[in-house]
């Protein structure tokens, strides 16, 4: 059974044996999230992002998908990357923001990670908005087969992690 917590904070001072980084397709760094997990993690990410666009991600990470990179200097072993959907009033993109959960805890398992942070995935710049994100990661996580015995979702500000705690229905520690 997996454990669900919270905590608010910066995603990459976090301990955990993988990060999850809400990326761009391009893998090679951006900003939110994505920017602050390279700055932190130093340029062994970037190398290691920049050998899988030269190989099977040559036209960038699909949407939904996940793919794990070494953590550089965060404290952790692993980030997996997923990119997330942009947010549409008029297109239901919702399995696709489901599948970068299941498809980043896939990674997670494949790699041997217990220990997962997460951030609110597509609630910054790709406009989702937050509390129907919250409801996706929650539901999502909690549906899904793994062996990962903690999934912290780590958000940036208190309305995050506001909306995280309705949707786990009961108080966290920050």
């Amino acid at each position: 059974m997996t454990t669900i917590t919270l905590a608010q904070g910066d995603i990459t001072r976090q301990s955990a044996d993988a990060i999850v980084n809400a990326a761009n397709s391009s893998l090679l760094g951006g900003g939110g999230v994505d920017g602050a997990i390279h700055r932190r993690g130093g340029p062994a990410i970037l190398e290691e992002c920049r050998k899988l666009r030269a190989s099977e991600y040559g036209g960038g990470l699909p949407t939904g998908r996940a793919v794990a990179t070494t953590a550089g200097d965060l404290d952790a072993r692993w980030v997996i990357h997923t990119v997330g959907p942009v947010w549409s009033p008029g297109e239901d993109r919702s399995e696709l923001l489901a599948s970068c959960y299941r498809a980043s805890l896939g990674v997670a398992d494949a790699l041997g990670a217990r220990t997962v942070a997460f951030p609110a995935i597509s609630t910054g710049v790709y406009g989702w908005p937050m509390d129907d994100g919250a409801r996706i990661a929650v539901e999502t996580v909690r549906a899904a087969r793994t062996s990962v015995e903690e999934v912290r979702f780590v958000l940036f500000d208190e309305r995050a992690h506001e909306a995280f705690v309705r949707r786990l229905g009961r108080p966290h520690a920050r």
